[in-house]
């Protein structure tokens, strides 16, 4: 494997087993647990800088945090996504200033590109000739795009309620569609089965793969240096399985690590409250969630009934002073309405719970005057169109 200097391998986030990237793909072998990339941060010889001196062209642009190098990896120059100052919302929000860190601008519209670029990556470097995942919709389509782009054979499994654009952009990059049942959880069972007789099939699960929180962690990366080094107060993040928001919390430490940064910012887990066992877990004082038995929430992105990092979730929150938010899907609608006609940028339905949280969480008095909030919109609004276009004809317009 081609792997950056600093690179040392995989570590269990659980059991704190270590093992040698070559070898160590998926889950931990001895509990099953997330596998997380390890670096020698000793070893890392970056400052400000550093990255002021560079094309600000895409997230390989911080290579030496990343396990591979520039040169083996399969992107199309994702991230180095803008981050949009929205004065509007701040004065809504009563805050001073109201960023939101827009993922629509990707390669296929959302911020599961910065995953797929580094899971499929690993999974050329690991020699895979077939990727396989279950996904609500976008990160499929993405898989599905990059697989292509690395010349191999991608095999999704999506709900009958994904969207028909990324189940048409699945076939369209030439992925093996199969649809099956109605919600995420049918997904992964149909992709488990699939994966039984095709042992070969490298997984990019969310969260199995070791990889794609470490691509979706430069997100953090950039919102901070867009900001000329300065950490927003608070950054609101949409969350189901909480990918992104662990990716983030975890680049926030490394930087602190290397002195890059000196305080962290609060992080916020924005759910719907059709299905919200982040914030249920959160209020209720727990360190892990209980599932939710009948999760009923138009946002399928983040209707995810059983997140497998809670954990990990629940401590950035609470490590950071953050914390957790549900609203109404008529709530998020809104937002997604709002942000669109007060500033421009289109949201899809999912992405919108973080502003819907973002409005929630400063009428509770949870932000102060002075503050910067940052809200992470991790997909473009016209991947769901018509669910917006509905919303507004049911209101009469």
């Amino acid at each position: 494997m081609e792997t950056t200097d600093a690179f040392i391998g995989l570590a269990c986030i659980d059991c704190e087993r270590t093992y040698d990237p070559a070898e160590g793909t998926h889950r931990c072998a001895d509990c099953g647990g997330i596998l997380d990339p390890q670096y020698d941060y000793d070893a890392i010889d970056v400052d400000r800088e550093t990255f002021r001196g560079r094309p600000f062209d895409s997230l390989w642009r911080y290579a030496e945090l990343l396990p591979f190098e520039r040169d083996v990896a399969v992107t199309m120059d994702e991230g180095a996504t803008p981050t949009v100052d929205c004065p509007t919302l701040a004065d809504e929000l009563g805050v001073d200033t109201l960023l939101i860190k827009d993922e629509g601008r990707n390669p296929t519209g959302t911020f599961k590109d910065r995953g797929a670029s580094m899971a499929v990556t690993a999974a050329t470097q690991h020699g895979a000739e077939d990727v396989v995942l279950p996904s609500a919709g976008n990160a499929g389509q993405a898989a599905s795009a990059y697989a292509a782009r690395a010349g191999l054979e991608s095999h999704v499994f999506l709900p009958s309620r994904a969207g028909f654009t990324t189940k048409a952009m699945v076939n369209v990059h030439g992925g093996d569609l199969t649809v099956s049942g109605g919600r995420i959880g049918d997904a992964g069972a149909a992709a488990a089965d699939a994966q039984s007789e095709h042992p070969d099939w490298y997984s990019l699960s969310s969260l199995v793969t070791p990889y794609r929180h470490e691509g979706k962690k430069t997100m953090l990366y950039e919102l901070i240096e867009q900001r000329d080094w300065t950490v927003p107060d608070a950054i609101v993040y949409p969350t189901g399985g909480g990918v992104g928001l662990v990716g983030m919390y975890k680049a926030a430490l490394e930087w602190r690590e290397l002195g890059l940064i000196d305080e962290l910012p609060s992080f916020y887990a924005a759910q719907a409250t059709g299905c919200a066992p982040i914030v249920e877990a959160f209020e209720a004082g727990r360190d892990e969630h209980d599932p939710v038995e009948h999760p009923d929430t138009i946002c399928g992105g983040i209707e995810i009934p059983d997140p497998g990092a809670s954990r990990w979730i629940l401590e950035a929150l609470g490590e950071t002073d953050g914390g957790a938010v549900a609203t109404d899907d008529g709530e998020i609608l809104d937002a997604a309405v709002a942000v669109a006609q007060h500033e421009g940028l289109e949201m899809a339905p999912t992405c919108a719970a973080a502003a819907s949280g973002a409005w929630a969480l400063a009428e509770s008095g949870e932000f102060d005057a002075d503050d910067t909030v940052a809200i992470v919109n991790t997909g473009t609004g016209n991947k769901d169109a018509d669910v917006l276009r509905s919303h507004l004809m049911g209101q009469g317009i």
